[in-house]
């Protein structure tokens, strides 16, 4: 990529060179024509460096998206090697080891756990790619969201604080909306798994789903560094990570928010990002 702007800039001088050269060379030649030389080669001078700008700025997120995607490719190599790595210890653990029935069922639970998380990723990089190629229909009924949102923080639910999270759930019961099950509970996941991930040990994640005004309202808060206004925007790009990837300890794709955003505006729904007093963000859904 670095190549190819150096031959860009390297072939913008030389048109500008060229433009100079003849120019001046008609101006020597027919000395009376300076004056619409001088216009026409202006507006070509003008052209030129629009045309350059454009031509930059999309080299500029060529480059951008290519180290994206690569930065993309290792955090799924990463996030499924380390659940395939426990599972298997786990699996040759109960082999090899002559185990109680307690261990020996605290091990299957633990690979259950890691067996969900490569499922949440798998469906993360097949759904995203349909919404992308514009393949995925989004079907639509009338369901139970506040059994969705128990289910789902059930699952991520941590009991026990040992360098973990604990997620207080406050779901007012009964609310219902009409959209895709599916792809809803994707969005719910990703929040809750994004809140998570990003807190501290031992942080409190909070979930909150409640009918406001005649509307579902969830919210999803953590209280881990929080996001600048700059990057409020920027993180619901594929592929796009909050902070410094050369130094980031948290793990991802950059596929989430962006799938978070897409099913919800396929739903109609509003996000919006807000600062979590003292420390931390929150995530509010309000569907129509």
């Amino acid at each position: 990529m670095k190549k190819s702007i150096v031959i860009f800039y390297f072939l913008l001088l030389y048109s500008l060179v060229q433009l100079i050269s003849w120019g001046t060379l008609v101006v020597k030649l027919q000395p009376s024509r300076m004056a619409m030389i001088m216009g026409e080669g202006s507006v070509f001078l003008f052209l030129l460096c629009i045309g350059a700008y454009f031509l930059h700025q999309s080299i500029k997120k060529e480059d951008r998206l290519h180290e994206q995607q690569t930065n993309f490719l290792l955090s799924v190599t990463h996030e499924l090697k380390s659940p395939l790595a426990a599972i298997k210890l786990s699996i040759q653990t109960i082999i090899k080891r002559d185990l109680d029935k307690a261990r020996q069922t605290a091990l299957l639970s633990n690979s259950l756990k890691d067996i969900e998380r490569l499922d949440d990723l798998v469906e993360n990089m097949l759904l995203a790619t349909k919404i992308e190629n514009r393949s995925y229909s989004f079907p639509k009924e009338e369901f139970d969201f506040s059994e969705l949102v128990t289910k789902i923080t059930d699952r991520l639910q941590i009991h026990t604080c040992g360098c973990e999270q604990i997620i207080t759930a406050k779901i007012e019961p009964g609310i219902k909306i009409s959209g895709d099950a599916f792809a809803l509970s994707s969005v719910v996941t990703n929040l809750v798994e994004n809140a998570v991930k990003y807190s501290g040990p031992c942080a409190e994640v909070k979930v909150e789903l409640n009918d406001h005004n005649g509307h579902a309202f969830l919210a999803v808060s953590d209280k881990g560094p929080g996001i600048s206004d700059d990057e409020k925007m920027l993180i619901f790009d594929k592929f796009y990570r909050v902070g410094d990837e050369s130094v980031r300890k948290a793990k991802g794709t950059g596929l989430g928010l962006f799938i978070v955003k897409e099913v919800l505006q396929n739903h109609d729904a509003d996000i919006s990002v807000k600062d979590n007093v003292p420390q931390g963000t929150i995530f509010e859904v309000t569907f129509s």
